[in-house]
């Protein structure tokens, strides 16, 4: 990322401008949001405001064309952002979905008129957006959704439910995976966007799950009992979805893998620091000899992963990040996440496991890494299929 970590790493492809945009982004979440951190986890959602005034800062669509509302950049930018925001311990703003994934998916199959419609609010943050694709039956497997989007007249009717859908609780615009041809496996999912804004008839949003990190941002449960939605809405052609999908999971999927990789950045700087602090036996918890090989060892893991995230994004930017490399991304920083997080923990001890310090908090948002965007069981057999 373009903040140099403790080992000064700088990526291929910064510019002045990336500097620019991460003090931008910084400032933003330090002095906006991280504020009221406490009783946005108690409210388990984060503040629609907050959405306004990252708009208002150009924050949100960073790589949607300018005519379009965004900011006519690359997913650099998006990066950038989505790495200030971890590396400062916010959470609450489901971005990496609303910016990361959402825009992408209409950028690249809207048409002009959906793309006027839908992204100038998007990116001025009046409009919220989510994805929905998992389901109660099944998670990563996609072919097998139930939900279903039924064509009469000039709308679909739509019936089924979605689980575990960030951004659900506060969404206005939601890029729904359903069923438009029940006997036609993965040829019969399409993509329909549904305006959800003031609880429309036929849609009902369930409980905000609680979760065991991530306590800030809103993931529910979504419910379609014949929701109508115009046909105007479906998005790129009718079965066309899982294709869609398939094409933008490898996004989703180096989204995951900058938050990682700013998580694993943060977690050794403070671990160092408070190394550096607390004494133990007489001396600094960093004099110790098993304390400077754990860092060592954590800071050896960062600086690879933050390398092959880099390329990542630079193949990406290029056109040419594929499946296979996504899923190494998202399997192996994930992984990596979790392990420098665990061994950074450690060294706080028992003030470790109390909230009262962050690395708690990382250590309980970090577990569904692994998770969602596709199980890193999952990863590994897309890997797999191309040895």
């Amino acid at each position: 990322m373009p903040t140099p970590g403790l080992d000064g790493y700088v990526p291929s492809w910064h510019k002045p401008e990336h500097d620019d945009l991460a003090e931008l982004a910084r400032d933003f979440f330090t002095q906006q949001v991280l504020p009221h951190t406490e009783r946005l986890e108690k409210q388990g959602h984060p503040d629609r405001e907050h959405y306004k005034q990252a708009g208002s800062l150009g924050l949100l669509g960073l790589s949607v064309p300018a005519e379009y509302g965004g900011g006519g950049g690359d997913f650099t930018h998006e990066a950038v952002m989505l790495h200030e925001q971890q590396h400062v311990g916010e959470g609450s703003l489901g971005l990496a979905v609303h910016s990361g994934i959402v825009t992408g998916y209409l950028v690249a199959y809207g048409t002009d008129e959906q793309k006027r419609r839908w992204l100038p609010g998007l990116c001025d943050g009046e409009l919220v957006g989510a994805i929905a694709m998992t389901e109660p039956g099944g998670g990563s497997d996609l072919q097998a959704i139930r939900t279903r989007a039924v064509r009469d007249g000039d709308d679909y009717v739509i019936t089924g439910s979605k689980t575990f859908i960030t951004n659900g609780g506060l969404a206005d615009l939601i890029i729904l995976a359903a069923k438009t041809d029940t006997t036609q496996g993965a040829a019969g999912i399409s993509l329909i966007v549904c305006e959800v804004t003031g609880e429309p008839a036929g849609f009902r949003r369930g409980r905000l799950l609680e979760k065991i990190g991530l306590h800030s941002n809103d993931t529910a449960e979504l419910f379609f009992d014949d929701f109508r939605v115009p046909a105007a809405n479906l998005l790129g052609t009718e079965g066309g979805g899982f294709f869609q999908m398939m094409q933008q999971l490898p996004q989703e999927r180096l989204v995951i893998g900058v938050g990682a990789v700013s998580a694993m950045q943060r977690a050794v700087e403070l671990a160092v620091a408070y190394a550096k602090e607390r004494t133990a036996f007489g001396k600094t918890v960093l004099a110790h000899q098993n304390t400077r090989m754990v860092l060592a060892d954590c800071a050896a893991r960062t600086r690879v992963s933050r390398i092959f995230l880099d390329d990542c994004i630079a193949r990406h930017t290029r056109g040419e990040l594929d499946v296979p490399t996504a899923a190494m991304a998202k399997l192996t920083l994930t992984e990596g996440q979790c392990e420098v997080v665990d061994k950074c923990l450690q060294i706080f001890g028992g003030y470790g496991y109390t909230t009262e310090y962050p690395i708690a908090k990382m250590y309980a948002d970090a577990r569904v890494q692994k998770i969602y965007g596709g199980t890193n069981e999952i990863m590994k057999e897309l890997i797999a299929r191309v040895l």
